[in-house]
């Protein structure tokens, strides 16, 4: 690779849910329910998940041609409350880039108001932060859409 380069940056995104945080926490926790709103449309390949400290989780799919690998490592774990893990991207054998990831839940009236922030490095001008944040509401849009059609029963 003739020129290196790494742009870091930050983005946050808030949402409220119409369901309770135990159930919004459990969409992230159980593969089953995870696979109804995380990836592209259409649905991905291999997908596990090891939620728990130190627990992994790999996601691949096709898109446009180009296999995508998501990996991650789950640093901390608070029951409805709050997960961090780090996680890397790769398109084939190129990462793309490497990210720290908090997911922070607290009640608001019935449902659940989640604040999710991610710092992340992008390398060799492969991703984005721009685009890495829209990915990221849509993935977000869809966990709204599969939490009102009762990914995590209530």
């Amino acid at each position: 690779m003739s020129n290196p380069s790494a742009a870091h940056g930050t983005f946050v995104i808030e949402r409220d849910y119409p369901a309770p945080p135990a159930q919004v926490f459990a969409a992230w926790a159980d593969l089953d329910a995870k696979s109804q709103w995380f990836g592209p449309d259409g649905g991905g390949g291999a997908h596990t998940l090891d939620f728990r400290e130190g627990g992994r989780e790999h996601f691949e799919a096709a898109v446009g041609g180009d296999v995508y690998h998501y990996d991650a490592l789950y640093e901390d774990i608070v029951g409805d409350e709050r997960i961090v893990y780090t996680y890397n991207m790769h398109r084939g054998e190129q990462r793309l880039s490497v990210s720290v990831s908090t997911v922070e839940l607290a009640p608001a009236g019935t449902g659940t108001y989640l604040r999710y922030t991610e710092q992340g490095v992008f390398l060799d001008g492969s991703d984005t932060l721009d685009a890495r944040e829209h990915g990221t509401r849509e993935l977000l849009d869809k966990l709204a859409g599969a939490l009102t059609q009762g990914a995590v029963a209530r």
